[in-house]
């Protein structure tokens, strides 16, 4: 991506009983905007940010509960079940 600071000036527009700004599509492609985005307030100003998944893929969140270090050992009990040996294709 390029480092430079870039500005644009854009205009205020009325859409319906609102007001709003455009976004140039190329910006949109640029930065992958699609069907939404998150705007957050900053303090040097407003920022528009590409809207995170909010699922984890299973590494992810191995990684995340591994990072806390939270103690599962009290749950070690439910591998002593007993249901491996029951026969669920009957």
């Amino acid at each position: 991506m390029d480092k430079t600071l870039r500005s644009r000036d854009i205009k205020i527009v009325h859409i319906g009983n609102s007001l709003g700004v455009r976004l140039p599509k190329v910006l949109l492609q640029k930065y992958g905007f699609t069907h939404s985005l998150v705007l957050e307030e900053t303090t040097q100003g407003l920022l528009l940010r590409k809207k995170q998944d909010d699922k984890l893929s299973w590494a992810d969140t191995y990684k995340a509960m591994a990072k806390e270090g939270e103690d599962w050992s009290e749950y070690d009990q439910t591998l002593l079940d007993g249901l491996e040996d029951d026969d669920f294709d009957a």
